[in-house]
């Protein structure tokens, strides 16, 4: 009797250095259908391996690595051939890092996540980034502008001797009532939130991110606006600058990913509106994790230079190389990131699962 012929697709792979064939047989295995290489430069290779093997419906290799499990497990009960045990387990290991993915240390994932994943979604929202910094600048000029040269509005906003009482003691003092380590987890905790409600508030169409944005450069431009009038405005920059100009990057990137999310449900483009939001939102979710960085070295400027004897020069200088530092990196690694294809999105993310070690 005629051995009955199997059936099922049979993935080949023909590895280089710089790219990796792709072959596929017909469901008989009578020949095989050559497909499109894969670029070993993009770094994805496992993944479009995986879309060809779903797409194709090649059940080989999964077939094959189910059988050698149960030869395996067959091989250690009867425990007559160490030799082949240590064969099989061998074959089994590299077959479920095929199968299963291969195990990346955590270390490499938060390296992936500094490298590519952070920066290139900040440097791919940059045009949101920009626009929400320049409108929050202008209103918080508007706003200075409109309370210095108006005695009228600065008498409404506050009587005098509480304004006083602010420009000579509260502004300065606010910097300092604290001890440093206490009051940098206190303005970390305090940006922050303020950025979470920013970046959180665009699921509602970005509306109440308008609304926070403009609450917070209005604030600065009646302080500024006071402190100015007062003979204070050295001072108040001598103050907000240092920490100021990281601290409120940071914010403006976090309100730009709200608004980006929110205008996705407006117009989700080419995608379906569920798929874009569900994008959007995972993109959302890495800028927040990247922030929680920067806005502690923001806070650590605050509670430990702010306030610091340091020349006021010296203080700014700090604050500039930090902000110099923060974009320079968004750029540089955002912009290799995006010209290498690499995406960021977590569908796109190498297959791998972390692990310790």
């Amino acid at each position: 009797m005629t051995e009955e012929r199997r059936q099922g697709r049979i993935l080949g792979l023909d590895v280089g250095q710089r790219r990796i064939g792709v072959a596929v047989s017909d469901p008989e295995r009578r020949f095989a259908l050559p497909l499109n290489s894969v670029d070993r430069k993009l770094g994805n290779e496992l993944q479009a391996i995986a879309d060809v093997v779903q797409a194709d419906e090649v059940d080989e290799l999964v077939t094959l690595y189910q059988r050698t499990t149960t030869h395996l497990s067959a091989v250690q009960s009867a425990a007559h051939d160490p030799v082949l045990a240590a064969a099989l387990s061998s074959r089994v290991a590299r077959a479920r890092a095929a199968v299963t993915g291969a195990h990346a240390s955590q270390w490499r994932t938060v390296g992936r996540f500094a490298a590519v994943s952070f920066p290139s979604l900040a440097y791919r929202g940059r045009w949101w980034w920009l626009g929400t910094a320049l409108g929050s600048l202008a209103v918080a000029f508007l706003v200075g502008w409109w309370v210095a040269r108006s005695p009228a509005v600065q008498a409404a906003l506050a009587p005098k001797a509480q304004v006083r009482q602010l420009v000579n003691h509260q502004f300065q003092g606010y910097y300092s009532q604290y001890a440093a380590p206490a009051f940098a987890a206190q303005v970390w905790t305090n940006n922050a939130w303020v950025a979470a409600e920013t970046l959180i508030f665009g699921i509602l169409l970005g509306l109440p991110t308008l609304l926070v944005l403009f609450s917070n450069a209005a604030n600065i431009g009646v302080d500024g606006a006071l402190m100015i009038v007062h003979g204070k405005g050295v001072l108040f920059f001598a103050l907000i600058l240092p920490h100021g100009m990281l601290e409120l990057t940071a914010v403006f990137l976090a309100a730009a990913t709200g608004l980006r999310l929110g205008w996705t449900i407006i117009d989700p483009g080419p995608r379906p509106r569920s798929r874009a939001f569900a994008e959007e939102g995972r993109a959302s979710i890495t800028i927040a994790l990247g922030l929680v960085v920067v806005l502690l070295v923001s806070g650590a400027i605050e509670a430990f230079v702010t306030p610091s004897p340091l020349p006021t020069w010296a203080r700014i200088t700090i604050g500039a190389v930090a902000e110099c530092a923060f974009l320079g990196y968004v750029i540089v690694a955002g912009r290799r990131a995006a010209a290498a294809g690499l995406n960021a999105d977590i569908e796109e993310a190498p297959d791998v699962l972390p692990v310790t070690g």
